[in-house]
């Protein structure tokens, strides 16, 4: 899952190079923490939140095949 959100987040910002994803276990659901540049939170984040809409529920969905909880936190 980690891997997966940082592909997306990476194409989607100018610096590729300060992505960072860590992965916290909270009980049964993993919690994702995706930081970005200050200048490419907007392009994370998109008009109306539907960019980290649309990259949660990729995630969902690629987590509900292995039958597991995740959360995405954009910080």
């Amino acid at each position: 899952m980690k891997e997966l959100v940082e592909v997306i987040a990476k194409s989607l910002v100018e610096h590729p190079d300060e992505v960072v994803v860590t992965e916290k276990q909270s009980g049964k659901t993993l919690v994702l923490e995706l930081k970005v540049a200050p200048s490419d939170m907007g392009k994370v984040i998109g008009k109306q939140g539907r960019i980290a809409k649309a990259i949660r529920a990729v995630v969902k969905a690629a987590a509900s095949r292995e039958d597991k909880k995740v959360v995405v936190d954009i910080m």
